[in-house]
């Protein structure tokens, strides 16, 4: 008897950087594994970094399926796997990294512990869209910040992909949350619940003293890096806490070591690349069902929509900077989420 198949996007050459449209094996899920048919793909900027090569610490052997972010129905479940059962709704950041497979494909098996189950206000194309740059936000401001009700944030890139994720979280824990972007998106900050700042015509000292007393931000996330945590080493109050997701530069410290600030580095693809820490990451997607289907946060969304077909043309997109808002690929129609076949 033959093996089941599925239609997947294969990765064979890190030069050509070219999707190969294929039918290969459907994968069967293991110990603490779950077999999820694919409903829709977020696109992130790492995916298409590692598709063209240039990030060594998450590529995987070729040939691979890519695809970071997903949403889809649980189709079964591995032994051991009590959280989750078939025809469940379930979103998460589970694989196209190493040796786990990604989510350009009709199915996925992914560990049960970096899944939860999809808020029932959204659907699968917006579930798709808020794995990675909620977990990365929460990693910065809840687990690496302990940021409490009451303080002062700074969110540096207010309106960008993980920064939008971080004002909303910070607005949900009671911070008082202050946000960089460039004039064009001051609207879209205040939408969220932020006072936006335009760093184009205002400098550090002049925001810090209008909106702190010049004392500083008791918490700062940038998601930015180079000048922008610069300005972040400089912006931080006394004792503050600054976490970065994009510290992959050379800084000179010495502004926010005078402060006894922290600076704490956050890179949300620790969980699938080591094993550790995966149990808690499903845990930080519970708390993102939560508070989305209380309405405290809501992913934006691309105006832009692609099949499995225009995978290619989704990373072109992201790698653009032109996307306003998450873009996500439709594996599948929403119409026949509920098939169970190719």
């Amino acid at each position: 008897m033959s093996k089941p198949t599925m239609r997947a996007l294969l990765l064979e050459s890190y030069q050509s950087a070219q999707f190969r449209d294929v039918q290969i094996e459907r994968p069967a899920p293991g110990q603490g594994e779950v077999l999820v048919r694919v409903i829709a793909s977020g696109v992130n900027p790492i995916d298409y970094k590692i598709r063209t090569g240039i990030a060594s610490y998450a590529m995987p052997e070729l040939p691979a399926v890519l695809g970071t972010d997903m949403a889809g129905i649980v189709e079964s479940v591995g032994a051991g796997v009590t959280t989750f059962k078939p025809g469940d709704a379930v979103y998460g950041m589970t694989g196209g990294v190493r040796g786990l497979q990604g989510s350009l494909a009709h199915y996925q098996v992914a560990d049960a512990d970096l899944l939860a189950h999809k808020p029932k206000n959204l659907s699968f194309r917006e579930a798709a869209a808020v794995p990675l740059t909620f977990l990365t936000a929460w990693q910065g401001l809840v687990d690496g910040a302990k940021l409490k009700q009451g303080q002062s944030v700074l969110i540096q890139g207010g309106a960008g992909g993980v920064g939008h994720m971080a004002v909303q979280i910070a607005r949900s824990l009671g911070a008082n949350v202050f946000a960089t972007a460039s004039q064009a998106k001051h609207s879209l900050v205040e939408q969220l619940g932020a006072v936006p700042i335009d760093y184009h015509s205002s400098t550090v000292e002049q925001y810090i003293s209008r909106h702190t007393q010049a004392r500083g931000f008791e918490v700062i996330f940038d998601s930015a890096g180079g000048k922008s945590l610069d300005d972040s080493l400089a912006a931080i109050a006394p004792y503050g806490h600054i976490a970065s997701c994009a510290a992959f530069g050379t800084h000179n410290l010495a502004t926010s070591s005078l402060r006894c600030a922290t600076l704490t580095g956050v890179f949300v693809l620790l969980p699938m690349l080591s094993g550790q820490g995966r149990a808690h990451q499903g845990q930080v997607l519970a708390n993102a069902t939560r508070l989305i289907e209380k309405g405290e946060v809501r992913p934006i969304l691309d105006k832009h929509r692609f099949t499995l077909s225009e995978a290619h043309q989704a990373h072109d997109l992201v790698q653009s900077g032109q996307a306003v808002g998450k873009v996500v690929i439709e594996v599948a129609s929403e119409a026949d989420q509920w098939l169970g076949a190719d």
